[in-house]
């Protein structure tokens, strides 16, 4: 018996049908028969009812594996009936019309194309197939548009390994390599997308069919990238979609070409990082700040498609105002405080505290602390606020002129803290007053507070002054005590001899303290009628010395001596006396130098 093989499908066809059905159909002659209308008139050679089906057959040929075309004629629960112009109709099963919701898409009238599957009619019908059609006119397609180069479209049905199934009428495969241009982490998110792809390989035999969208996403993007140039213009606000994060910004595909929005022109405000306000995929909506089109480079930004916040600080928050911020940073001068998206404020170690000195603001407020605070100053060119918290309380120096005026002695003061400027003492309230090195002491020069005082020593002292500005509150102990200089020139006079004692030495002369707290300089020139190189080599700590006051200078707390000045003051006293004594006994000159040379030899006279 002879076969024949369908080009789509190879599946064998025998001469078995045909018989089969001619011999279901040899009722027909009998019928004719018996009938004279439907005989015949004549009857030739070769002109029988099996040689005309047998010749009908010829010019109407059907073949398994074939594909038809073919009309609904009729739709039941179980089959579709499809007439394709042969001597009996053809059946699909209806669940090959069937949608994903399980309605089947079918109605009388429709026009398809149908695969003829068998051509066996014991039961008057052919078996179609509706399905099988579809695939072989998808190969086909497919094989074209292979040959020819072209893209063919589909949707991507699941997730596999390797990359992505897609159905482009016949089910073909997508490798992750190949769906973008760049790498591409999360494939579920191309999963129900209708695309179109290029066809990498092709083979029919085995059913295999690899795509790639690489290449169409590089002509979509260049056809889009001569688009956005075009348009391009530097103060256009435009949407993109962020590409890339780094450190220093976010790179924005502005459509076919990439635009970079650096982290300095992201916000008003104050940002660490890029990703505290993106992620890769976000749409943006940014400005085009400069855009060179010989680099085809491009600078965006975000914070400029808004009012720059600081133009209405002035207005928003005025001197004075009490207003409530985020702590946002911390530094050893102080804390900055977001008042608004751009706006900050900062909160000086100074203003924080009425009493104590803040070396940390953290020991007043953490990061992220919301805190309430008052404008000090407003300074919008430089973008600055100055804040206060302190000035929400009380202010203690008030009271703290009012409890302690100036003259007032307090009884006992704690020392807190000793420095080499002098040492501060807690008078209460929460204010220290300071006690400088030079108000410790009339008589003595303390080089070293902690040589006479140590933390926790209770001492006597005088308020000497109070500035609430400057939060300063000065003491004195030696205040205590008559002041040494005090109505000095009462007692001590300009050419008065002063007996005293050597305290200090240095390179330009000697300090000789003439009383208990007052002392005078005696210059290197004032110490000798004969030249003195250095004032050790005459006098010597402790010495007790006798000189002549040359000048007093109350206000600067400075007297003038001279050793000699004295001496010649001395000598000339003695000469006056003397000479007072010869002139009551009428004595002239002439005999006093007389007298003189007489007796300087009178004194030879005794050597000899």
């Amino acid at each position: 018996m002879a076969e024949t093989k369908t080009p789509a499908s190879g599946v064998a066809a025998t001469d078995k049908p045909k018989k089969s059905l001619l011999k279901n159909l040899s009722w027909i002659s009998d019928f004719s028969d018996e009938q004279g209308d439907l005989a015949p008139k004549a009857k030739g050679p070769g002109e029988n009812f099996e040689d005309l089906f047998e010749a009908a057959q010829k010019n109407n040929e059907i073949k398994e594996g074939e594909v038809i075309e073919g009309k609904v004629i009729a739709v039941n629960p179980e089959f579709v009936t499809v007439d394709i112009g042969f001597k009996c109709e053809g059946q699909i099963p209806l669940y090959e019309f069937k949608d994903a919701t399980g309605t089947a898409k079918v109605a009388v009238g429709d026009q398809l194309s149908v695969y003829v599957e068998r051509l066996e009619i014991e039961h008057g019908v052919i078996h179609l197939s509706k399905d099988r059609a579809e695939i072989i006119k998808a190969w086909d397609e497919i094989s074209a548009a292979t040959d020819q180069d072209q893209l063919v479209e589909g949707i991507v049905i699941s997730k596999v390994k390797g990359g992505l199934a897609v159905d482009i009428g016949v089910k073909a495969f997508l490798p992750g390599s190949q769906i973008d241009n760049k790498a591409v982490k999360n494939l579920d998110k191309f999963v129900g997308q209708r695309m179109k792809f290029k066809i990498l390989k092709f083979n029919k035999k085995r059913g295999n069919i690899v795509l790639s969208r690489k290449a169409v996403v590089a002509q979509e993007r260049e056809l889009q990238r001569a688009e956005t140039l075009a348009q391009m213009q530097e103060g256009m606000v435009v949407v993109g979609t962020v590409k890339n994060i780094t450190e220093y910004g976010a790179f924005i595909d502005l459509g076919g070409m990439d635009g970079l929005l650096h982290i300095t022109d992201m916000s008003w405000g104050r940002i660490k990082h890029p990703s505290e306000l993106f992620n890769v995929g976000d749409e943006v909506k940014v400005k085009i700040l400069k855009y060179d089109r010989e680099k085809e480079r491009v600078s965006l930004g975000l914070k400029q498609v808004s009012p720059n916040p600081w133009d209405e600080a002035e207005f928003k928050f005025p001197v004075g105002k009490v207003v409530k911020g985020k702590v946002v940073s911390l530094k050893d001068y102080g804390a900055f405080i977001e008042l608004d998206d751009g706006v900050e404020g900062l909160i000086h170690v100074s203003e924080m505290s009425w009493t104590e000195r803040v070396k940390n603001p953290s020991k007043f407020v953490k990061v992220s602390d919301v805190v309430e605070c008052k404008v000090l100053e407003v300074d919008t060119r430089n973008k600055r606020i100055s804040l206060g918290m302190k000035q929400l309380q009380d202010n203690p120096w008030d009271a703290l002129e009012m409890k302690f005026p100036v003259g007032t002695i307090i009884g006992e003061a704690e020392v807190k803290s000793i420095t080499d400027f002098g040492m501060f003492v807690d008078v209460g309230m929460g204010i220290d007053g300071l006690i400088h090195v030079s108000d410790l002491s009339w008589n003595k020069k303390v080089a070293n507070p902690a040589e006479k005082f140590k933390k926790g020593d209770k001492v006597k002292a005088v308020v000497l002054g109070i500035d609430k500005q400057a939060e300063k509150f000065s003491l004195g102990i030696k205040q205590l005590e008559r002041d040494p200089w005090e109505n000095i020139k009462s007692r001590y006079r300009t050419g008065q001899s002063v007996d005293g004692q050597i305290t200090k030495i240095t390179d330009f002369g000697a300090f000789m303290e003439i009383e208990e707290g007052v002392e005078g300089l005696i210059y290197v020139s004032e110490l000798s009628e004969q030249r003195v190189e250095k004032p050790a080599d005459v006098v010597k700590l402790g010495d007790k010395v006798r000189a002549e006051i040359l000048s007093i200078e109350p206000k600067e707390r400075r007297i003038s001596l001279s050793i000699k000045q004295l001496a010649r003051s001395e000598e000339r006293a003695t000469y006056e006396a003397y000479a007072g004594d010869r002139g009551k006994k009428g004595t002239s000159m002439g005999d006093l130098l007389g007298d003189k040379l007489k007796g300087a030899l009178g004194g030879k006279k005794d050597e000899e």
